[in-house]
């Protein structure tokens, strides 16, 4: 049994890291001060969501639209609970970074709508956005 727990928190380590996308927009990292947001789809009975899609298009789309201001992102898939026997609480984590809030609102906002209907095409979930300061 014991056994059975460490391999399955290694295959979600591993799972973890193979299925995080980083952009080429910019191979840095977040620095102090940047903003972050946060893109998440709660999982629950009847939920669904289409990571190829997310990954393949979505995001590339999002990326075009917002241009030089989105500076990369990157994507989790969720994989595990707590413990073995709890659902993922998230399907799906998209984190979006920024020089500055301000960039995030003028990229956002002229391409919103675009980027607001395209989520049917991968998900029936309403995501849960949080617009963070990176501090470390």
């Amino acid at each position: 049994m014991k056994n059975n727990i460490i391999l399955l928190i290694i295959a979600a380590i591993s799972l973890s890291t193979s299925c995080q996308r980083t952009t080429s927009l910019s191979s840095s990292k977040a620095k102090k001060g940047m903003t972050k947001v946060t893109i998440m789809y709660p999982n629950g009975e009847g939920k669904t969501f289409d990571m190829d899609y997310y990954a393949t298009k979505h995001m590339p789309m999002l990326a075009e639209l917002m241009g030089e201001s989105l500076k990369y992102f990157t994507i989790d898939q969720g994989v595990s609970g707590r413990t073995p026997d709890e659902a993922v609480p998230y399907l799906a984590i998209g984190y979006l970074y920024f020089d500055q809030l301000s960039d995030y609102q003028n990229s956002f906002g002229p391409n919103a709508e675009k980027i607001l209907n395209d989520i049917p095409n991968y998900t029936n979930i309403q995501p849960v956005v949080q617009i963070s300061e990176v501090i470390k």
